[in-house]
């Protein structure tokens, strides 16, 4: 265990790791611990009108850019976007990044998910969990002593199991920095996601209005998340704070690295519910 715990966030597209954590990697900032967010894919699939090779460096530009609003390094590796595979050489470049920035918590998606880039990632960090420590396995990097504590980005689906709410965190506070960089990923929130919603008529023009845009878009999509558990909060919190909170993250750790103990996840995750 790092003396200042270290938080990588792996997600398969630019602006996931946010969306799904960025309010635990805004905490984690504050308490001046060191985050990493990598979008596994170059990002080039998504959009119904710039063209892959404009999308490439515009999204990678865009990345760094959430990554600079909390302070955090933001890489965008050259997968394929929209093609990616559970192939060896995904799992061996994610077996480096763990071995070479020594994250004490990973956070990736579940292998159960809408996107199979998602799944992707998802599979290719399950397969490297144990494989982090096998020294000739990439031997080029050495073999960490003992792998990291894994756990899945929050999601909503429910075959063939739903997220298992292992830890749940209030992210109310943090709300206002996620905006602020979901709309650096401008290509993605104000285009390809607005058009994706049909409701890219609803974008303003005016920069200063487009903050609140995303603001209430984002609130709009992570609100679900409390309504979902909303009497989990209730049991966990008691009655009157479980129906105040309106934004959370929730987390189920991976049964295929680390088993944290309570501490740990508490030492993890700051200020779990």
């Amino acid at each position: 265990m790092n003396e200042s715990p270290r938080l990588l966030i792996l997600g398969a597209h630019p602006d996931d790791a946010e969306f799904h954590a960025g309010g635990l990697a805004a905490m984690y900032r504050q308490l001046d611990r060191p985050v990493k967010l990598v979008s596994v894919t170059d990002g080039a699939a998504g959009h119904h009108d710039r063209s892959p090779a404009e999308l490439i460096p515009l999204r990678r530009a865009e990345a760094a850019a959430a990554g600079d609003v909390i302070g955090a390094a933001y890489e965008t590796w050259d997968f394929p976007d929209g093609s990616l595979e559970a192939t060896l050489d995904v799992r061996h470049r994610i077996i480096r990044e763990i071995r070479e920035f020594q994250p004490d918590l990973v956070l990736t998606h579940r292998t159960c998910d809408y996107h199979p880039d998602h799944r992707s990632v998802g599979q290719c960090v399950q397969d490297a969990s144990y494989m982090v420590t096998v020294p000739h396995v990439v031997p080029d990097v050495p073999a960490l002593r003992k792998d990291p504590v894994v756990a899945y980005l929050p999601d909503l689906f429910t075959r063939p199991a739903p997220l298992r709410t292992d830890v749940i965190v209030d992210v109310t506070a943090q709300m206002q920095t996620v905006a602020k960089m979901l709309a650096c990923h401008r290509s993605q929130v104000f285009e390809w996601l607005a058009y994706h919603e049909d409701i890219l008529q609803t974008v303003p023009d005016d920069e200063g209005e487009k903050i609140a845009w995303v603001q209430s878009w984002a609130a709009g999509h992570i609100r679900l998340r409390a309504e979902r558990h909303r009497e989990e909060l209730v049991a966990r919190c008691g009655d009157v704070r479980g129906r105040e909170i309106t934004f959370i993250e929730m987390f189920e750790i991976s049964e295929y690295a680390r088993q944290p103990d309570a501490d740990l996840i508490r030492l993890l995750f700051p200020d779990a519910l």
